[in-house]
């Protein structure tokens, strides 16, 4: 594969957001995602690794 370039599309970044975006006081997550002011605020600076951390983790608020 000497001398050959693959170009690979930029992907894009999902969002957990569905547009409910109300910070919850008691637990300090957005009612709509359950993420934090710092996940959210982080969110497009994450590595692709800590976004799915998070994911991960939303899955378990959402379920608790």
């Amino acid at each position: 594969m000497d001398g050959i370039v693959e170009i690979v599309a930029p992907q894009r970044i999902i969002s957990p957001c569905v547009n409910v975006c109300r910070i919850d006081p008691a637990t300090r997550r957005c009612q709509g995602c359950t993420r934090t002011i710092d996940e959210i605020t982080r969110w497009t600076r994450m590595t692709d690794a800590e976004r799915d951390a998070v994911m991960a983790e939303l899955s378990r608020r959402k379920g608790a």
